[in-house]
């Protein structure tokens, strides 16, 4: 990835996680990292124009006061700033465009703080161009924290599905893990075939089971073995589990450092929609989750 790694900065705890995650993944990956700040005019108001810099200063401050702790962490990364006039959500969505990732913490300075997912940050995960990262405030793992995994305890987690392989999110995965050097869980849940079992149904015998599974551990081995080629330096290590996908990725990413999930991109939607998977990993994972768009 040569594109640079965007973060939005807002002054609040969760952006300032997602600074620092966004530091080390530029890092890590030898790119560039852009930090932005919006600080939007009252739509239709004639603001004075002491106002109008005053928030520009404002805005300033809070983006040397990051790059200046960020350097003190990662002294060889390059950092640019920028001002945005817009609402967070256009401006960081226009930045995302020649981004390659979006890094956000899933809450801002404003918002109730009930809510797990902030607006700003729903909105990037449904509809930002590039991969977008959400980072929680106490994130599970060491990954954005500043502080490396001990050796050969690094784990990424990705959602697979063998049957309908997606190479967006399978590249954007390996690529994280080979990167930092940690391991990658692969997930693929399963079902019972659906031709197979009915209502009437009121056993399945472990002969069934064991065969269906055998299936599904074959077809996963011989859909990731393109890109164990390509990154033969990535660890990995499979699951197959008869459970709801997003309940297979929860459970699995416990303690893990980096969670991956797709999102299914309309060419010719006005706007974004996140999937019932990908919807419910934002709102209950405890660990860093990326989203990676893709067509189809």
């Amino acid at each position: 990835m040569s594109r640079p790694v965007l973060a939005g900065i807002d002054g609040s705890v969760h952006s300032s996680m997602a600074a620092d995650w966004a530091a080390r993944e530029a890092a890590l990956r030898g790119v560039q990292l852009r930090l932005i700040h919006a600080s939007p005019l009252l739509p239709g108001a004639a603001v004075p124009l002491p106002a109008v810099e005053r928030l520009r200063r404002v805005g300033e401050q809070m983006l040397q006061r990051a790059v200046g702790d960020l350097s003190d962490r990662y002294p060889d990364l390059a950092i640019r700033t920028e001002q945005a006039d817009d609402a967070p959500a256009s401006a960081l969505l226009a930045a995302a465009r020649t981004a390659g990732i979006l890094v956000v913490g899933t809450r801002g300075a404003g918002g109730f703080d009930c809510l797990a997912v902030g607006s700003v940050a729903l909105r990037m995960a449904m509809a930002a161009a590039c991969p977008v990262v959400l980072v929680p405030r106490q994130p599970a793992g060491a990954l954005g924290a500043g502080r490396p995994a001990a050796p050969g305890a690094a784990q990424a987690v990705v959602g697979f599905d063998a049957h309908h392989p997606v190479s967006e999110t399978a590249d954007f995965a390996f690529s994280a893990a080979e990167a930092r050097g940690a391991c990658l869980r692969v997930v693929q849940a399963w079902a019972f075939p659906a031709d197979s079992v009915s209502p009437r149904t009121l056993t399945v015998t472990e002969e069934d089971r064991a065969t269906w599974e055998d299936q599904e551990v074959l077809q996963l081995s011989d859909a990731l073995r393109a890109w164990q080629e390509k990154y033969p330096r990535v660890t990995v290590r499979s699951d197959v589990v008869l459970l709801h996908p997003a309940e297979a990725l929860l459970n699995t990413s416990r303690g893990s450092e980096l969670l991956v999930v797709g999102r299914r991109t309309d060419p010719q939607a006005v706007d974004g929609r996140l999937g019932p998977i990908a919807h419910a990993v934002l709102h209950h994972a405890r660990c860093p989750v990326a989203v990676v768009p893709h067509v189809g």
